[in-house]
């Protein structure tokens, strides 16, 4: 079973790229963040007829998340109940015995602003409402973008930028709860020294070139399904396409036969 996660930054933009990677690698499930587009205007058709099932939630050039699966899946829940901004960053549905919840969390914009204090708010809230609902015996996969990098082998300059926003402490402290409370990072988890980056800056000079990069996106699982992970990738091939996002798709394969 393969599972991926990409920031696309516009489906508009990004929609053929996607759909190529999409019938090449064949997830069972895809994430999508910052789709940037209505709900009445998603491409709904382009992913039925390769065979996806997929839901959404959005608001008009902001925002937006995505999620697609190789077969039947139910919608449980579009946004937090908690977040009376009402963004378009959180979406869970189950598919097969698994729930999978897709998240894009603000970007905070700086530390000293009202969007940080958002963000960590919207941290907060996304533990409530996991650690409220599941236990961590629970099948359950969350992934997207986090916006924080997590440790110095995350980030291309940790002390340049350690304190500021997607690398200041109370950051990391909202994310590792949740690695405390029983999620495991995948990528981390199968790599436990590698630099590995998902997200490269457009206004970095030659950013991507010089591996000036962030690990922001991640997929966390459970303990049940991360016992059966057989790898973790970053597809940076495909920061190279014309018109690339800042972002890259991050996947996860897991043996679940045994």
């Amino acid at each position: 079973m393969k599972i991926a996660t990409f920031n696309c930054n516009s489906i508009r933009t990004r929609l053929s790229l996607i759909l190529e990677w999409l019938q090449k690698n064949v997830p069972e499930v895809l994430f999508l963040q910052e789709t940037k587009i209505q709900d009445k205007d998603f491409p709904i058709n382009p992913f039925k007829e390769i065979g996806y099932e997929i839901w959404y939630v959005g608001q008009k050039a902001y925002n937006g998340v995505a999620t697609a699966t190789k077969g039947p899946s139910e919608l449980i829940k579009k946004n937090l109940n908690m977040d009376k901004n009402n963004e378009a960053r959180f979406l869970e549905v189950n598919y097969k015995t698994i729930s999978l919840m897709n998240v894009y969390i603000p970007q905070g914009t700086s530390v000293d602003s009202e969007r940080f204090q958002y963000k960590l708010n919207f941290f907060d809230w996304l533990y409530e409402y996991v650690s409220s609902k599941y236990t961590p015996n629970d099948l359950l996969i969350m992934a997207g973008d986090f916006n924080v990098a997590l440790t110095d082998k995350d980030v291309y300059a940790p002390d340049e930028f350690r304190g500021d926003v997607c690398f200041h402490p109370e950051e990391q402290i909202r994310l590792q709860r949740f690695f405390e409370w029983g999620f495991v990072d995948l990528y981390r988890y199968k790599y436990p020294e590698e630099i590995g980056y998902t997200f490269w800056d457009y206004r970095v000079p030659n950013g991507f070139k010089r591996n000036m990069g962030w690990r922001i996106d991640y997929i966390l699982a459970t303990k049940s399904l991360a016992s059966h992970l057989k790898d973790v990738k970053i597809a940076k091939e495909l920061r190279l396409l014309p018109k690339p996002s800042d972002h890259t798709i991050l996947w996860a394969e897991f043996d679940l036969s045994m």
